[in-house]
């Protein structure tokens, strides 16, 4: 049956109610025309004909439930405290904020509460929780938190489903497919950690039960074995995109160019973290991955260069110097009378140390 058990059974109790109305209610004009006009033919019995019509439709429409032609859905009201969010889905929850989630939030405000149900399956031995969430897990964070900021009263709506580990996994990955705030990179490790879990390694598999390409799912698990130190140079997590991201995994299998790679990585991750601190814009992606994939092991031309560096003042006067720059460290002598206040001076030799960086001659690595 194509229409919900609610929505079938809804029609029959409106039908039925139209019915007892009809029978029940006696326009005013009727009643004053009554003396004379004849008197109608007795309508007791054609209202309990119709009432009995209705009362089989609704036991047909009960022994369908009853046979499982038509499902019954069971919606909660939920405390969300009670309700734990379950760990195989894509989405990472402690990266979900107000601004993030402030659309739903103004949605669930503007409507008087939450419309459309998260999915959640029961749980056992836990004392702290009764439900985990399976689909819906931006909803159950702004419900917590409008509970948590003048609306106590908020109760988390879900629909209550019997699935196993792999099957919820499919319902989420659905549900995550459709949504652009989750990054190729929480999609990615949940698929990577999918395949260990549900699917035996067998990447085959996995891609004929989620009915994806077998060549864009290995692209996907691909990006998934970036090491966090490569993905600590974004400025955000949600930056690493597949496309751009799956040259830059590969060049990690080159066991030449990969420590190359993870010293800019650690790099730009210090200079994301200084930019965040200073506030000033970060690093841009596009930026972060050209960086990444243009790095390279210093050669011995590079090794050649002169130990030295001269950082002028004003006047062209001397303001410091970069001494034994080598692997295994560097001197930095700051000159008398260079005219520089001592802010400007640091930022001179942050500007001479990052341009060292650049070079592949990083020091501090």
């Amino acid at each position: 049956m194509a229409r919900k058990q609610s929505d079938y059974l809804a029609s029959l109790l409106a039908d039925e109610e139209a019915l007892e109305t009809k029978a029940e209610v006696t326009p005013s004009a009727a009643i004053e025309a009554e003396s004379e006009a004849p008197a109608p033919p007795p309508a007791p019995a054609r209202n309990e004909r119709l009432r009995g019509t209705t009362l089989l439709g609704r036991e047909s429409a009960l022994a369908r439930v009853a046979s499982g032609e038509v499902r019954q859905v069971t919606q909660l009201l939920l405390d969300p405290a009670r309700v734990r969010v379950w760990t195989g889905n894509a989405r990472s929850y402690e990266h979900l904020t107000v601004d993030s989630c402030r659309e739903l939030i103004d949605s669930i405000i503007a409507e008087g509460g939450q419309k459309v149900p998260a999915v959640v399956r029961r749980i056992d031995g836990d004392p702290n929780h009764d439900f985990e969430v399976i689909a819906g897990t931006r909803r159950h964070w702004s419900i917590s938190w409008l509970r948590k900021h003048s609306y106590p009263d908020m109760q988390f709506v879900a629909q209550v489903a019997q699935l196993d580990d792999e099957a919820a996994f499919r319902l989420a990955d659905l549900e995550n497919r459709a949504r652009k705030d989750v990054s190729d990179l929480e999609r990615a490790r949940n698929y990577a950690q999918a395949l260990h879990d549900h699917y035996g390694n067998y990447m085959t598999r996995m891609a004929e039960r989620l009915n994806l390409s077998k060549g864009w799912l290995s692209k996907m698990l691909k990006v998934a074995s970036l090491p966090d130190a490569v993905v600590s140079a974004f400025a955000s997590p949600a930056d690493v995109q597949l496309k751009p991201a799956y040259p830059l995994a590969q060049m990690l299998d080159n066991r030449e160019l990969a420590p190359a790679i993870l010293r800019e990585a650690k790099a730009l991750a210090r200079l994301q973290d200084e930019r965040r601190k200073a506030g000033d814009p970060a690093i841009a992606a596009n930026e972060v991955i050209s960086r990444l994939l243009s790095a390279r092991q210093p050669s011995q031309a590079d090794e050649a260069q002169p130990r030295e560096i001269v950082i002028t003042g004003r006047g062209g006067r001397p303001a410091a110097t970069l001494r034994s720059i080598n692997r295994q460290g560097v001197t930095v002598r700051f000159h008398a009378g260079s005219g520089l206040h001592l802010d400007a001076l640091l930022d001179l030799v942050r500007e001479a140390m990052y341009d060292l960086e650049q070079q592949g001659r990083s020091v501090l690595l």
